[in-house]
């Protein structure tokens, strides 16, 4: 998924962004924002699920439960 974000304003270590057609607004941290963006800018976020990470975090904790119930 896509998603496209305007930043609208800089607060501190924050990024004020407008999502989508909706423009819903986030807190989003500045770090993670590319060097040389600005207020006004557009962004296109891509989000997707990590079914690898997932899977192995689950079996970790599958693991943990197993060895709890000794």
């Amino acid at each position: 998924m896509m998603i496209s974000a305007y930043i609208d304003r800089f607060e501190t270590d924050k990024a004020v962004l407008l999502l989508g057609d909706d423009m819903i607004k986030v807190n989003f941290p500045r770090n993670y924002l590319p060097t040389d963006a600005q207020e006004g800018d557009y962004l296109n976020i891509a989000i997707s699920r990590d079914e690898e990470a997932t899977e192995a975090a689950e079996e970790e904790a599958m693991d943990l439960l197993k060895g709890t119930e000794d």
